[in-house]
């Protein structure tokens, strides 16, 4: 490094939260040993994850879509794994762009290794949220069973940019600890592993969610799982806005807030809630030793 301090800020969507890496030009290479550490909530920053914020043209994972968005969310799960696409943390993205001064309110791209997402950033005055267009649900055919202890349940596969069984159970105590990963067969249903959503009813249009990520364990908010959720939702209640012509939409209560998600007649999802950036600073690169690539 040729720096020994880094910035850093620290930002949350509903509670999911993450340490956030300006590194614009793309020269800091985090090991996953290194995201571990800045994400243990005893030794180092704590969180669920690593926003790392490279220019799209400086990443080679982005480059193609530079033309397209300036910015690339390069995204880690709290054990160092490489997510595909994380909800909440695009809206902290959006967010901690805008407060840095690189984009306002209003519309911006971002690329993810999903793709490019649309973002919305509504002014102060409209309450601040952010809308993220998560694109289109793939329904993967095949029945998926998730077991917790001596229970079972049948799971909906749901792939928003990266893959989720989600449940209907009657209570979401039943999901038990949800830092253990639940079982989730067939294992062929999900090679690389999956995030599993446990859902409850709470009304018309209305469910409330506990969720396992996927390299994170139980966490307080997953935005990709709350979309995942509104699909299996409005699929078991009979609701498909690309038979119907009509959009559809659903509000999911996390255990870190609330989120609105809907889906329109083209497919495409769009899920709209809070972003927070809640403190900045720097550290020592030494700090990470030799886990700091």
């Amino acid at each position: 490094m040729s720096t020994a301090q880094i910035a850093f800020l620290k930002g949350h969507g509903t509670e999911n939260d993450f340490v956030i890496i300006p590194d614009h030009d793309g020269l800091i290479e985090l090991s996953p040993a290194a995201v571990a550490r800045l994400c243990d909530r005893r030794a180092g920053l704590g969180a669920d994850g690593v926003l790392r914020v490279v220019r799209s043209a400086a990443h080679p994972e982005a480059r193609a879509m530079a033309d397209e968005a300036e910015w690339f969310m390069d995204y880690r799960n709290g054990d160092g794994t490489i997510a595909e696409m994380c909800g909440n943390g695009v809206r902290v993205f959006a967010r901690y762009l805008q407060r840095a001064g690189l984009t306002g309110s209003g519309d911006l791209a971002v690329a993810t290794r999903a793709g490019v997402r649309r973002v919305h950033i509504a002014k102060e005055s409209a309450g601040g949220d952010v809308t993220v267009s998560m694109g289109k649900a793939l329904l993967p055919d095949g029945d998926v069973t998730v077991t917790v202890g001596d229970r079972g349940w049948p799971a909906r596969n749901v792939n928003m940019g990266n893959p989720h069984a989600v449940l209907f159970v009657d209570d979401l105590a039943d999901a038990g600890n949800l830092y253990t990963a639940p079982l989730v067969t067939p294992a062929t249903a999900y090679p690389d592993g999956t995030n599993v959503e446990f859902v409850v009813d709470r009304g018309p249009r209305h469910v409330a969610m506990r969720v396992h990520e996927r390299g994170s364990g139980e966490t307080r908010s997953c935005g990709t799982g709350a979309c995942a959720v509104m699909v299996a939702t409005a699929r078991r209640d009979g609701a498909d806005p690309a038979l119907t012509g009509v959009p559809v939409s659903y509000t999911v209560d996390v255990p870190g807030g609330r989120l609105v998600i809907g889906e329109s007649p083209d497919g495409s999802v769009e899920m709209t809630g809070p972003a927070v950036i809640v403190a900045e600073g720097t550290f020592d690169a030494s700090w990470l030793g030799t886990a700091l690539g």
